[in-house]
């Protein structure tokens, strides 16, 4: 199956609308997970829905919000009205995200699930220069020595608050798992020099939020699904797959699922990894390569006998001028475990 929401909407004569309408973009995740044959019921990957509701605690329009950042250390009041109890927003896509997953919590047949970006790529987004930052925290400077440290971890403080309020009202709207999508915890916000001399950035930076965040899913009883389609090192995949212990291992095109099948326990299930990013293409990723990858990750997972799941490196997105050319894609993909005689175990 393929992240493909974003396809069939804009199969909509006004995609805009069915995004910010619960009940039409409810329709729109149905009619994805039934084209696929999946009972998994994946909705769009709108990794901006939590910093337009977070900025908007401050004054942000939703209009201003995606390019808006902060280039200096926050003060109490800000960090307050960021971090605080009081009322909280939500944006048009944030309700239709929520009336969408009360929608398919009501089909018997389809397993509603989340989404919501992590906490270090959402701290990332609020802040012109966190890879300055994050390489000064890999050195040992602390927020105490450098405002540029100090507003990274203000960055991640309010943004860890943002996620784990966006996970628990998704999982009210009847969520029974949630994608949490970290992009950003990779080697270029990381430095893989400062990693293997033992710094303990990523651990501070990446993996201590988002053990937070799995114990607020654990409390809730919800399933986690953890995605990076970043650029990783080997350290960075078990600590995802053995610390965090998702139920299913999202990676990008990058990692070769069946080497990492030995850093991941034999109940995660991995899922992708085809260049669903170059799909638009047809001379970088023309369909016989498609149906050529397909049938190597199929025969090298049944191989090495880890579980797994035929799919995109991340969401599709939708490209006008491309769109028969990533669905024929898409199709072919579909089409290799039939014909290799791979057998589907879609009720599972």
């Amino acid at each position: 199956m393929p992240v493909g929401a974003d396809l069939v909407l804009h199969e909509e004569v006004d995609p805009e609308f069915s995004r910010n309408n619960g009940a039409a973009l409810g329709r729109v995740i149905e009619r994805t997970a039934r084209r696929w044959k999946t009972p998994l019921a994946i909705p769009l990957m709108d990794l901006r829905l939590e910093k337009i509701d977070l900025l908007a605690r401050i004054g942000v329009s939703q209009k201003d919000a995606e390019i808006f950042q902060f280039t200096s250390p926050l003060d109490r009041s800000t960090l307050a009205a960021l971090t605080g109890r009081g009322a909280s927003y939500s944006c048009p896509g944030s309700i239709a995200r929520d009336q969408a997953l009360s929608y398919i919590a009501s089909i018997s047949a389809l397993f509603p699930i989340g989404m919501a970006i992590g906490p270090f790529s959402l701290a990332t987004r609020l802040m012109r220069d966190p890879i300055t930052a994050a390489a000064l925290a890999g050195r040992g400077i602390s927020p105490d020595d450098s405002d540029d440290v100090r507003l990274l971890f203000e960055c991640l403080r309010v943004a860890e608050a943002a996620v784990q309020s966006s996970v628990r009202s998704q999982f009210a709207h009847g969520a029974r798992a949630i994608m949490i999508c970290e992009p950003a915890a990779n080697t270029a916000f990381l430095s893989p020099r400062q990693l293997k001399a033992g710094s303990d950035v990523f651990e501070r930076l990446v993996m201590q939020p988002n053990l937070r965040l799995n114990a607020v899913l654990d409390s809730l009883r919800c399933d986690l699904i953890f995605h990076d389609c970043g650029e990783l090192m080997d350290l960075m995949v078990e600590a995802f797959a053995t610390r965090l212990h998702p139920v299913i291992l999202s990676l990008g095109s990058s990692r070769k699922l069946w080497k990492d099948a030995r850093l991941v326990p034999s109940d995660v299930v991995l899922y992708g990894n085809l260049p669903t990013k170059s799909f638009y293409s047809d001379s970088d990723m023309p369909v016989e390569e498609v149906v050529r990858r397909s049938e190597e990750l199929l025969a090298n997972m049944k191989a090495c006998g880890h579980p797994h799941i035929l799919g995109s490196e991340c969401d599709v997105l939708f490209v006008p001028e491309a769109r028969n050319a990533i669905l024929a894609k898409v199709d072919a993909m579909m089409a290799v475990p039939s014909t290799a005689g791979c057998s589907l175990l879609a009720d599972s």
